[in-house]
């Protein structure tokens, strides 16, 4: 095991990574963050919390309103962040903020008494639908999940294969030409799903921060108990992709070091043969339909009960921000259509 200094990441931790893929941070999210983040869910979403029969959809993506420094609103999962990665040194500094895009499992009628096993979810998938990926791809360092809102047993929890994690670095390591996203045509890891063993519920408290080995393959589950589930997923990048051929092997990051026991070796001289690509996401327009809808309900609540609305993409004067909207990678979204009709209505 490398032996810098972990700032958060114990030896158990760090041995709990290294056997599983993933490390729960507990209460690493400073509860008034955690608050900020979500008191204009229902507002912006259109439901009524208290009326199940507004609630039009059972899983939501969010558009976001607000951007903090990750070390400034939950300071222990930034230095586990760090810990695993090896050195805040090797991380993006786009990584640094995350954001109020809110991933809503309110769950529905029909679920509460048909149960699914794990390896009939529809949604196992491994994170990054705007690249081109390889085994050593920067642009997803890992996965983290900040939690919300309390997640118990049937109520909504991201599933997770740690041994399907394993199979999909095996896969990489074969096919050093990569494979786009499944959502562009590539590579479908949920194909692996019936051969994985190994499956785990991820629950927690609010305020606990998970973070995953990025090639862990993962899916919403049902939400059978209607209770809402919050999480948001901000994303992780580096600035050179991953070495798992590095002259001192103390230099490995711990993310390294288990996708080098996922292949069975010590070092891996990896080198790939395609070419290293971004491709526009297939949620982007839905990303941007989402955010006019917000930013409406945002603003006519605003004229309702007075102040102004709670977002970063509407100016002093009501004029529409385009700045601020910079969404995952580096694909630019287009002006909404009809924002101009929605801020001067």
């Amino acid at each position: 095991m490398a032996p810098q200094e972990f700032k958060v990441l114990t030896k158990d931790m760090r041995d709990f990574f290294m056997e599983n893929g993933y490390v729960v941070v507990p209460q690493a999210l400073l509860p008034e963050y955690a608050e900020e983040f979500t008191k204009d869910v229902w507002t912006r979403l259109g439901y009524d919390p208290e009326d199940k029969s507004t609630w039009e959809k059972d899983r939501i993506h969010m558009a976001w309103h607000h951007a903090v420094e990750a070390r400034k609103m939950a300071p222990k999962a930034w230095d586990a962040i760090c810990d695993l990665l090896g050195g805040e040194e090797r991380i993006t500094e786009t990584s640094a903020k995350w954001r109020d895009n809110i991933i809503l499992n309110l769950g529905a009628e029909e679920w509460k008494e048909k149960y699914l096993a794990p390896r009939e979810l529809d949604n196992w998938h491994i994170d990054g639908d705007f690249f081109r990926h390889y085994l050593d791809s920067p642009e997803q360092a890992l996965l983290v999940i900040p939690l919300f809102s309390d997640i118990v047993h049937n109520g909504g929890a991201t599933y997770i294969s740690p041994d399907g994690m394993e199979r999909a670095a095996r896969w990489l390591a074969a096919h050093p030409e990569g494979t786009w996203p499944a959502s562009g045509g590539g590579k479908r890891f949920a194909d692996l799903v019936p051969e994985c063993e190994q499956f785990v519920e991820l629950t927690g408290k609010k305020g606990d921060v998970v973070l995953l080995h990025p090639l862990m393959l993962h899916s919403a589950s049902k939400n059978h108990i209607q209770r809402p589930r919050l999480i948001t997923n901000p994303p992780v990048s580096l600035r050179a992709p991953f070495q798992f051929n590095r002259e001192d092997p103390d230099d490995f990051s711990l993310v390294e070091l288990k996708t080098l026991k996922a292949l069975g070796k010590e070092r891996f001289n990896f080198k790939i043969t395609g070419t290293r690509e971004h491709c526009r996401a297939p949620r982007l327009p839905f990303q941007q339909a989402l955010l006019e809808e917000e930013l409406e309900r945002l603003v006519q609540h605003a004229k309702q009960h007075g102040g102004k609305p709670n977002t970063v993409h509407l100016g002093p004067e009501g004029e529409y921000e385009r700045t601020h909207l910079v969404p995952c990678g580096n694909q630019a979204l287009e002006t909404p259509s009809n924002l101009a009709r929605l801020i001067s209505a």
